[in-house]
C-alpha cells in the first residue's frame, strides 16, 4: 500500500499550495490509473493526498475539474510525444504517421481514457472558466499536430490535419474502452465467438483506421 502525499496542516506558504496542488492532480493520476476514471471520487482523491475533501475543493472545484485539467496536461504531452517522435523534415509516408499518432496515443492510457470522459461529463461539471482553460489546452495541441502533420504527410492541407486528429482521438476514446471491457465483457468475449470481434486490440486496431483516416483524406477531391 503506498502512503499518501505528504500534506501541510495549514499551506499559507506559497510552495506549500503549489505542492497541496501538484500532490492532488498527482493522486488522481495514479487512482486513475489504477482504478478507472469512473470509479474515483473526490474522497479517494483526498484519502489519498492526506488532506479532507473541504481542503481539495479549495483548490479544485469538483473532482471533474481535477481530471479536466489532467486532460489538458495529457494534450500538451501527447501533442509534444507526437511531435518528437515524427519531426519535422517531409515527407513522412502515412504509415509512419498512423504509427506515431497510434503509438503515441497507447502510451498515455490515462489519456485515452480521459478523452472519452472529457466530453461526456468532465466538461459539464466545471465552471465556465475551467472549460475555457482547457479548451484552449486541447485546441492549441490539436491544431499543433494537426498543422505538423499537414506539413509532414503528402497531400494533406490544414483542414486535412485538423480533420485527421479529430477522428484518432475520437477513435481512441471508443476503441480504448473496447480494448479493456470489465471482467464480465472480458470473459464473454474469451468463452462465446460469436464476440470475439469485440475484443479488440487497442494499437494495432487504431494504427489501422488511422492510416485509413489519412489515406481517405488525402485522396479526397474538392467537391
Amino acid at each position: 500500500m503506498s502512503n499518501p502525499e505528504p500534506a501541510f496542516q495549514r499551506a499559507r506558504r506559497p510552495e506549500h499550495k503549489q505542492q497541496r496542488y501538484d500532490s492532488i492532480l498527482a493522486a488522481a493520476r495514479r487512482l486513475g490509473l489504477r482504478d478507472g476514471v469512473r470509479a474515483v471520487s473526490l474522497a479517494d482523491i483526498a484519502a489519498a493526498v492526506g488532506m479532507h475533501k473541504s481542503a481539495v475543493l479549495r483548490y479544485f472545484g469538483t473532482r471533474e475539474e481535477i481530471y479536466l485539467h489532467l486532460t489538458a496536461e495529457e494534450w500538451r504531452g501527447w501533442a509534444q510525444a507526437a511531435r518528437a517522435e515524427i519531426g519535422e523534415v517531409p515527407p513522412v509516408s502515412p504509415d509512419r504517421v498512423a504509427a506515431v499518432l497510434a503509438g503515441t496515443l497507447a502510451e498515455r492510457p490515462l489519456f485515452c481514457e480521459l478523452l472519452a470522459h472529457a466530453a461526456l461529463n468532465l466538461e459539464r461539471h466545471v465552471s465556465a472558466e475551467a472549460v475555457h482553460a482547457f479548451k484552449l489546452t486541447a485546441v492549441a495541441a490539436a491544431d499543433d499536430l494537426g498543422s505538423l502533420s499537414a506539413r509532414v504527410a503528402p497531400g494533406m492541407s490544414q483542414a486535412d490535419g485538423r480533420d485527421l486528429i479529430a477522428a484518432v482521438t475520437a477513435l481512441a476514446a471508443s476503441l480504448w474502452q473496447y480494448s479493456h471491457p470489465p471482467e464480465v465483457l472480458a470473459g464473454l468475449y474469451a468463452t462465446d465467438p460469436r464476440l470475439a470481434h469485440a475484443a479488440t486490440d487497442f494499437t494495432p486496431r487504431l494504427e489501422h483506421l488511422t492510416r485509413a483516416v489519412i489515406r481517405g483524406l488525402t485522396s479526397a477531391t474538392p467537391g
